[in-house]
């Protein structure tokens, strides 16, 4: 075995398992951090060009370290990949790279890490590879015969390669409604597949974050947020089921709550639908060569697919989990009923309303405090 008398294993070296390690790290905790790919911040390096934050710099600091003030509102992707890197590197955080952990098993009090290099003991694990760890791929009937290209919205960079094409999006999560931006912009033919209802939110109203006025919102019911938001978010969106989408009896707060998904935070998708530059469509039936049929009895032809269709977290192939921890895992720290069982800790995983980077630093905060005793 090696280093068996290590406190803490953090598996994920991105935002959540970099904010952890710098708060267990102040409190004076040892602790190893894994990370299977060669560098930090790996899932924020492959996403698409196009990609900004979609909170604040001021609201997604992590602990100890803020963003530039020299970077704009909402900094880049490239601009998130350069802070965690400096991150990692004021707070001489040095993981142990290209170290693919393959399970995690408590035994005789102690936790056993095996991974593709070398075998850990630790009190302590905090797993930080997040909810957005493996693409989820949908599969429609007839999806083998369809002459274009298909790929998941993760294999998505930009544009550049669909222009003058007609590519349908499916999902239309955030990433659906940016890249649906990005393929107009790069002079393709995008369109959505929407399937389910949905909820709209302006990023910004009058220059202030959505986010923000979610943490004001924070301290009411999710319900009650909802109807106390509903009269503005109704002004500035417009009635959305005139553009072939479907509004949701659950408002936004409680969409997140109940099913851990974010609302579209519209940055120009809903303009570009109602100038006709994206068309929608009903969810998928099936696919028959280059044509789609959709559960409305519509059909249209596409050289491409994209499917914006989410991700799983995918712990089960490291992790056995019970169904407490399991539901644990949708709720904020402070409403966990396992946290911390048998020196078990989970960071990244809860879809906030606030702003995910900004979860992470609660949670690695508190997540430290327990482990220091």
């Amino acid at each position: 075995m090696k280093n068996q008398s290590n406190n803490t294993i953090i598996i994920g070296a991105s935002a959540a398992g970099l904010a952890c390690a710098a708060c267990l790290q102040k409190r004076g905790v040892d602790y190893i951090i894994l990370e299977k790919q060669p560098n930090v911040a790996h899932s924020w390096r492959n996403h698409y060009d196009r990609l900004h934050l979609h909170t604040s710099k001021s609201f997604s600091n992590l602990p100890f370290v803020p963003f530039d003030q020299s970077l704009p509102k909402y900094p880049a992707r490239a601009d998130v990949v350069q802070y965690l890197e400096t991150y990692a590197e004021k707070l001489n955080i040095q993981p142990v790279f290209n170290t693919e952990v393959q399970s995690v098993k408590r035994d005789n009090g102690t936790w056993t890490i095996q991974t593709n290099t070398e075998t850990y003991q630790a009190q302590n694990v905090i797993i930080a590879t997040g909810a957005t760890h493996t693409p989820k791929v949908a599969n429609y009937p007839g999806m083998d015969t369809f002459s274009g290209e298909i790929i998941h919205s993760s294999q998505y960079k930009n544009g550049a390669r669909f222009n003058g094409k007609r590519v349908l999006v499916v999902g239309f999560g955030n990433s659906g409604g940016e890249q649906a931006i990005d393929l107009h912009e790069y002079g393709a033919w995008p369109a959505l597949s929407v399937r389910s209802a949905v909820n709209v939110l302006p990023r910004d109203i009058m220059g202030v974050s959505i986010l923000q006025l979610g943490l004001l919102m924070n301290n009411f019911p999710p319900q009650i947020g909802d109807t106390l938001n509903a009269p503005l978010i109704n002004l500035l969106v417009g009635d959305i089921n005139k553009l072939g989408l479907k509004k949701a009896k659950d408002g936004p707060m409680t969409q997140i709550r109940n099913t851990g998904r974010i609302p579209l935070l519209d940055i120009g998708t809903i303009r570009l639908i109602r100038e006709g530059h994206i068309q929608v469509f009903d969810g998928i039936e099936r696919i028959d060569g280059s044509s789609v049929w959709f559960k409305n009895g519509q059909s249209a032809e596409f050289d491409a697919i994209i499917l914006a269709t989410g991700y799983e977290h995918k712990l089960e192939r490291i992790l056995d989990l019970d169904a407490e921890t399991t539901a644990d895992l949708h709720k904020p720290i402070g409403k966990r009923t396992t946290l911390g069982k048998n020196g078990l800790y989970f960071c990244g995983f809860y879809i906030s309303p606030t702003g995910m980077l900004r979860e992470m630093g609660i949670e690695a905060k508190r997540i430290a405090e327990l482990i220091a005793g």
